[in-house]
């Protein structure tokens, strides 16, 4: 029955996905499997192109996405994704999922998909969850509780969360606008940054002692 529920909630969101206009560039041929292997191809959208004649089934499936991720980590939650990485196939088709587990109270920290607008539904669990305006909208915080069933936009670049906020395990499934959405986890990028980021930068930047931004540095 659970798995029923998955593949239901995952169809859904693909569905709601293909009816938008895709972010990313529309293709100008049918299908453009991406490979990675130069030789008799063409390049497309950040990948090359196998010839579609060569196209076979596998190179538009992925099984396992309803298995649960590993949740055993600092922040509690696991991403299991579906893109052009994993489903070459998709190359071109502006579309791509992934799969969210979290542990109790475990969260997917403040960040951004530079290049994709996210529709995230909640199959099991209570997320809370919201993104933050632009400076230009004064910084709002949009968010809500979210249940079984229900689903929340994350609008293309904005910085947004999902805290599981129950006492059991958590689980929702995502389509993004982009075939490879790419992801910034602000705490990551600013304290986590190779070569580190100034600490006396930061801490002016976000009115902390140095020493606090030092230990921060030292964590990421």
């Amino acid at each position: 029955m659970r798995n029923v529920q998955f593949l239901t909630g995952f169809a859904l969101l693909i569905l709601a996905s293909s009816l938008a206009s895709a972010f990313d560039p529309s293709p100008l041929q049918d299908i453009c499997v991406a490979i990675d292997e130069p030789k008799n191809a063409v390049f497309v959208n950040g990948k090359f192109c196998k010839d579609p004649k060569l196209a076979r089934p596998g190179d538009f499936f992925l099984s396992g996405l309803d298995k649960p991720g590993n949740t055993a980590n600092r922040l509690g939650f696991s991403v299991k994704n579906a893109n052009v990485e994993q489903i070459p196939g998709l190359n071109t088709l502006g579309i791509s999922a992934v799969r969210i587990d979290y542990a109790p109270y475990g969260q997917n920290p403040p960040h951004t998909h530079p290049r994709a607008t996210e529709i995230l539904t909640v199959l099991e669990g209570t997320l809370y969850v919201g993104f933050v305006t632009s400076n230009q909208l004064n910084n709002t915080l949009v968010a809500k509780v979210l249940k079984k069933g229900d689903v929340f936009v994350f609008p293309i670049g904005l910085i947004h969360f999902q805290f599981n906020i129950g006492k059991t395990n958590a689980v929702a499934i995502a389509a993004l606008s982009s075939q490879n959405p790419g992801v910034i986890t602000i705490a990551n990028s600013v304290f986590g940054a190779n070569p580190p980021i100034n600490p006396d930068f930061l801490s002016k930047a976000f009115q902390l002692d140095v020493d606090v931004v030092k230990d921060l540095e030292a964590k990421f």
